[in-house]
């Protein structure tokens, strides 16, 4: 979805269609209840903008504040709010029934930098050809990878799905 959508609209001066406001000052201290008319030549005075913050209140609530200032202030947050949040995501290592040994070691590098970066890590295991007689070496392959992996929680078994061992870890280091 579009940022340009979900942002809120606030009326400002002359579009506020009430003719009675709680009225704010621009520390959030509150100066009473005004009209609508009272509220513009007190922001008039002082250089400001009358918003509406609190349009469904009873009286909608206004603040005297620079609408610039205050527009600059909240996309600040929004961006600080978008910066803190974590994108967990699930990442795919594929693993062979007869991998090499330093094959091994650098998917097992790769799985610990994604667990570390708090993503969910996907082992799959693919059988080709008359390889898939011979699971067993599959599940070991998988059963050494999870234990070398050391501080992780197995989300999802081993299993068969077709021809693919599939299995799901997370980081364990959540204090648990």
């Amino acid at each position: 979805m579009n940022a340009k959508y979900n942002r809120k609209f606030y009326r400002l001066n002359y579009q506020i269609t009430a003719p009675q406001l709680r009225l704010l000052d621009e520390e959030g201290k509150q100066i009473g209840v005004v009209t609508k008319l009272e509220a513009l030549q007190k922001a008039k005075e002082q250089g400001l903008d009358v918003v509406e913050i609190a349009p469904n209140a009873m009286p909608p609530v206004a603040k005297l504040i620079d609408y610039k200032k205050f527009k600059y202030q909240e996309a600040k947050k929004e961006r600080e709010s978008r910066r803190s949040q974590k994108n967990v995501g699930v990442k795919e290592i594929r693993l062979r029934p007869f991998i090499g040994e330093h094959d091994f070691e650098t998917r097992l590098a790769q799985a610990r930098g994604f667990l570390d970066e708090g993503n969910q890590v996907k082992l799959s295991l693919a059988f080709k050809g008359r390889e898939i007689t011979r699971k067993e070496f599959g599940f070991a392959v998988i059963k050494r990878f999870i234990e070398s992996l050391e501080t992780v929680k197995v989300v999802r078994e081993p299993k068969m799905l077709g021809r693919v061992l599939e299995a799901m870890v997370v980081n364990n280091k959540k204090g648990d």
